[in-house]
């Protein structure tokens, strides 16, 4: 079986596969509760810069997810989209990390497919992205079986529709499915060209508490098509269109409830003018 490089370990992420797992094993925060008065933990938001700054956000959003029995399937949405950007999605083949290889679900990606238009990329032929390759180590150590759909959708009706398929399909499979929403959130500076309070900890506070706040509490309340507006309006969440299909996705699997398990910023990690915030919630069911 053809396999897809794992571009970004030994960068974003550590490459070997002692230092990956001893990276994984640091971040699990005992003092992160997972929400245990639920029932299935189906789906989660979480963000994808170098581990460094949101590795523990992630890892503790994945370590949280669970189904009765074990997960067959984890629908991942990412990508860095425009609303009329292409859907994207891996239909074959492994995605390696450096704790082994990760199988795509070829029934569930071809039925995808065939049902609406998508731009297939394979284990050779594809743009280089961060917000989906970062989790898969994280997947990989949570779940060693479990098959992935790596899928981007735009911020825009039609990818509501199709991410509420998705799971369909995955059910008519009777596959045990979760899914994830891969997002960062405001990225704040002279890096990135948005300076609307300028610098300082007014402009760092601004940030965390009304400008990311914004997005984070439409995400809690699963609010999928206010979180796409808001994306548009105050520029805090550079996914929204995986944001929003994981809302909706997740819903569909019957979650009902949503909670922020941890929030923080790169400037917590490395004061800067130029930061970038991130948060990971889960989504569950009663």
């Amino acid at each position: 079986m053809k396999i897809r490089k794992a571009d970004l370990a030994g960068s974003w992420y550590p490459g070997e596969e002692s230092d990956c797992r001893r990276a994984i094993e640091r971040f699990l925060d005992s003092e992160l509760v997972c929400p245990d008065t639920w029932g299935d933990i189906v789906g989660g938001i979480v963000p994808h810069a170098g581990w460094v700054f949101s590795g523990k956000i992630a890892c503790n959003v994945i370590k949280c997810l669970r189904v009765k029995d074990v997960a067959d399937t984890c629908i991942i949405f990412g990508r860095h989209l425009h609303s009329a950007s292409d859907n994207l999605i891996m239909k074959e083949g492994q995605w390696t990390t450096p704790l082994g290889e990760l199988e795509v679900d070829v029934e569930l990606a071809t039925q995808l497919t065939a049902e609406f238009p998508f731009d297939v990329e394979t284990t050779s032929r594809y743009d280089h992205d961060n917000t989906i390759e970062v989790q898969l180590p994280f997947i990989k150590y949570s779940f060693p079986e479990i098959k992935i759909v790596p899928i981007g959708l735009p911020p825009n009706p039609a990818s509501l529709k199709i991410a509420k398929r998705a799971v369909d399909i995955s059910k008519e499979m009777g596959r045990k499915t979760i899914v994830l929403g891969s997002t960062d959130l405001t990225h704040y500076g002279y890096n990135y060209g948005y300076m609307p309070k300028g610098t300082g900890e007014e402009a760092v506070e601004w940030v965390k508490e009304i400008n990311d706040k914004r997005a984070v509490d439409l995400m809690v309340q699963m609010d999928e098509n206010a979180v796409i507006d808001e994306s548009f309006e105050s520029h805090n969440i550079c996914c929204p269109g995986a944001v929003a299909a994981a809302i909706v996705a997740a819903k569909e699997l019957g979650a009902v409830k949503a909670k922020e398990m941890i929030y923080s910023t790169s400037y917590d990690v490395r004061p800067d003018n130029s930061f970038v915030g991130y948060v990971g919630i889960v989504f569950g069911c009663d």
